[in-house]
């Protein structure tokens, strides 16, 4: 009778150890499924960039710098290792969105430029995948939120701990983005 119990124990520990084990998976999966959607849309904005700058290229040949910027900048993002942690490419992501601001402020001093509809048409998809890459950087951070909850409740980090899960970092806005906007009349 004590070897059925024993038994019985046993079996039911390796049940709830590989319950426990497949939910830290499928967080784990959760992550690297919502970076990806992160990753599409990137290369989504990454190509669209050299149409913008070739469409701002005919309207504004003296704002070479900033054109430039903007092509180096999307450059650093595509040269990326494909093994580049998330920090890195978000931090590059920001980097190329500083240089994309600055040519849309470059664009509004050419009303026929903003008057363009083919620079119109890229516009309005350049911001439609911006917005599109902050949902899905929202779904990452979500997705680390709850991938770290589980990491970090017992008993799950006792199991966590023996198959190396370690908890991720959250996705963050820029130093810059924190600071309020001066605005002046």
């Amino acid at each position: 009778m004590m070897w059925w119990i024993l038994i019985a124990v046993v079996v039911v520990l390796a049940l709830v150890w590989m319950g426990v084990y497949n939910s830290l998976i499928k967080a784990k999966n959760g992550v690297e499924g919502s970076f990806s959607q992160i990753d599409v849309q990137l290369q989504r904005r990454n190509d669209l960039i050299p149409n913008l700058v070739e469409t701002v290229k005919g309207y504004a040949n003296h704002e070479k710098d900033t054109l430039e910027s903007v092509t180096q900048a999307r450059q650093q993002l595509v040269d990326l290792p494909k093994d580049a942690s998330p920090e890195a490419i978000n931090a590059q992501s920001n980097h190329l969105s500083n240089a994309l601001s600055r040519l849309l402020v470059v664009a509004e001093q050419y009303p026929e430029l903003k008057a363009n509809q083919n620079f119109q048409q890229l516009q309005s998809t350049l911001e439609e995948t911006e917005n599109k890459i902050a949902v899905a950087r929202q779904l990452y951070n979500s997705s680390v939120q709850t991938f770290n909850q589980k990491v970090q409740v017992f008993p799950n980090s006792l199991i966590a701990n023996v198959h190396g899960f370690t908890t991720k970092d959250y996705l963050e806005a820029p130093a810059e983005a924190k600071q309020a906007p001066k605005v002046e009349f």
